[in-house]
């Protein structure tokens, strides 16, 4: 009975293998195989779609030479063809003599103009809760990417401190500091400090400590082209998942001259200290300072969070010079290769690109050399009535080194913004060591109207380092949607961002139950001591009045709801905007005024 039972049972699967036929066995393996391969087809689909995503730019900051503390202000010194070179400063201890016009003198300066931050020993150490003593240790260029990542957070709407625990990234790109041959010798007030102060990896890691981020914390020095390193790096960890958010970028503070000594000897110094950009008058560099952030995200994520997106990085690549005809020496195939390898990192051909920030140093050997390999990429097989527009912001504020590249990004970003392509200063006419017949590459030599296509707007920007590492990024103007999805942030001081929402004041209903427009508007403004809550009433009302399209209630919202609340606040009361900005005006003075209610916050209770 057992047996037939045994018999008539369903026989297992280990059973019917062993009676299977040597041709069903290889069937089944075969089966397998193919169901196999599927899933790593799919899976190798999802990486690399993963790994071309399109990252979205969703804020800027930045400070540069002529008091530029915004990319608005950047943008508003390129449109009007503003020049932002200046005098040596005269607050760093630098040597009268440092200057001589006559070429090749040892220790001097051929030059005495550059473009410098004011202010540069400037930092609210107590905001950050750094001691006085560490932050006279600190590199400025550290303390400079701390105050822009703080307000790069905020120009995006979002509170820094929403992001302690998160696995935000840091990319800061950072040229060797001198500043620890400017530190004061003084062991007893130094000691402890100088050491992290003036660590390259610290710009970086102190961004990520102070605002408590857990994602990558990379600094990158490949000279000039570090910020656009950094942002190449940043991009590969958002499409790798190694982090959901990233503050990309760069600086460079100048805290002795050895720069402009030492070009002055190579005979590559500026004599006005100005770039002189493709111009057959390029006679050398001219230096500068600066910084500048972008802050990252996955395009998808973007929009699924409601940020609004700026620019779309579509593409990016980097590469190195190798064994070229001397170790600073730029290289002509290799920017040819990187500028290749971006477009197909972007799935673009060279004439879906309208225009490119060029490096555009105004020197003799790198000038021609950047040209012709534009001229053998972008230039060839373009409609004659599309040619590749070219300039460089360093006509307008000097070449900032490792802020250069990330300084371009922002004018073309704002360029995509206001669909105009402005001009690039100095050009009395084009270099005559580039052969222009060889491609359809135009000079921008005048303000000019971005093209229309049926096609978003495109632009590349190059960044070359002295270290031999080349850099290209693709930007694209975001889609419609993206771009309108959150408030505009782009043209405002940290504490006084626009924004679309129905505005901080009491308003009343009407009768079908919408909200009127408020009777008085009220604008809150605070910050972590009375002198600093004077200084934003005084960024503030320098903004109002250089965006009086503004409404009030848009300020007011996003005042009350994108800004850190800090103890020490004032309410701004007003029903219009004259009212507001005689008030705020009292503020910024220090002065009482009966439509300004001042307060402290008290402390959180346990």
């Amino acid at each position: 009975m057992d047996a037939t039972r045994s018999d008539r049972s369903p026989r297992s699967h280990t059973e019917l293998r062993m009676v299977a036929t040597p041709e069903e066995r290889v069937i089944e393996a075969l089966r397998a195989s193919l169901l196999e391969n599927e899933g790593l087809r799919q899976q190798n689909q999802r990486l690399l779609q993963a790994a071309q995503e399109p990252v979205a730019i969703i804020s800027m900051a930045c400070r540069y030479p002529g008091g530029i503390s915004s990319p608005d202000g950047l943008w508003e010194l390129v449109a009007s063809g503003g020049d932002a070179i200046s005098a040596f400063p005269d607050d760093r201890g630098w040597d009268e003599d440092l200057h001589d016009p006559t070429p090749g003198q040892a220790g001097r300066s051929l030059s005495d103009q550059g473009g410098f931050l004011p202010d540069s020993g400037g930092f609210d150490a107590d905001f950050f809760g750094i001691s006085p003593r560490e932050a006279l240790a600190m590199d400025p260029q550290h303390r400079w990417l701390l105050e822009c990542s703080w307000e790069l957070l905020e120009r995006a709407g979002i509170l820094p401190e929403s992001l302690r625990g998160s696995d935000t990234g840091v990319f800061a790109g950072i040229m060797s500091s001198d500043y620890a041959m400017r530190v004061p010798q003084d062991p007893d007030a130094q000691d402890g400090y100088t050491g992290n102060g003036g660590a390259a990896s610290i710009a970086s890691g102190r961004i990520a400590y102070t605002l408590g981020l857990e994602g990558p914390a990379v600094t990158v020095d490949t000279a000039c082209s570090s910020s656009l390193v950094a942002m190449h790096l940043a991009a590969q960890a958002l499409r790798n998942g190694e982090c959901s958010l990233a503050v990309a970028g760069g600086a460079t503070v100048l805290a002795t001259p050895t720069v402009f000594v030492e070009f002055s000897r190579q005979g590559g110094l500026a004599p006005n200290g100005r770039c002189k950009s493709f111009s057959a008058g390029a006679d050398g560099a001219g230096f500068s300072e600066g910084v500048g952030l972008v802050l990252l995200e996955k395009l998808s994520d973007a929009e699924r969070n409601g940020h609004q997106v700026l620019a779309v990085l579509r593409g990016s690549a980097v590469n190195q010079d190798g064994a070229s005809n001397g170790l600073t020496a730029p290289n002509g195939p290799s920017q040819q290769r990187v500028i290749r390898a971006a477009l197909a990192n972007a799935r673009l051909t060279p004439s879906d690109v309208d225009a490119v920030e060029a490096h555009g140093t105004g020197t003799t050997l790198g000038d021609p050399i950047e040209a012709q390999a534009l001229l053998a990429t972008y230039g060839q097989d373009r409609p004659a009535e599309r040619p590749l527009w070219l300039g460089s912001v360093k006509s307008n504020i000097g070449h900032t080194q490792a802020a250069a590249g990330v300084a371009g990004v922002i004018k073309m970003v704002m360029a995509m913004r206001h669909g105009v392509l402005p001009q690039s200063l100095h050009i009395d006419a084009p270099s005559p060591h580039v052969d222009w017949e060889s491609g359809a590459v135009n000079l921008l030599t005048e303000n000019t109207e971005w093209p229309e296509a049926d096609r978003p707007r495109r632009a590349g920007v190059s960044s070359f380092g002295i270290s031999g590492t080349n850099a290209h990024v693709i930007l694209e103007s975001p889609p419609a949607a993206a771009a309108a999805s959150a408030p505009e942030n782009l043209g405002t001081p940290p504490e006084t961002d626009e924004d679309t929402g129905t505005g901080t004041g009491t308003g009343t209903q009407t009768r079908d139950g919408e909200p009127a427009a408020p009777s008085v508007f009220a604008w809150p403004v605070s910050a972590k001591t009375e002198t600093a809550l004077s200084a934003q009433a005084a960024r503030l009302l320098d903004h109002v009045h250089r965006h009086p399209d503004q409404h009030p209630a848009a300020i007011g919202h996003a005042l009350a709801t994108t800004r850190t609340h800090h103890p020490h606040r004032a309410v701004i009361l007003g029903q219009n905007p004259d009212e507001l900005h005689t008030a705020l005006a009292a503020l910024a003075r220090g002065e009482e005024h009966p439509d300004v209610v001042r307060g402290t916050a008290a402390a959180h209770r346990k």
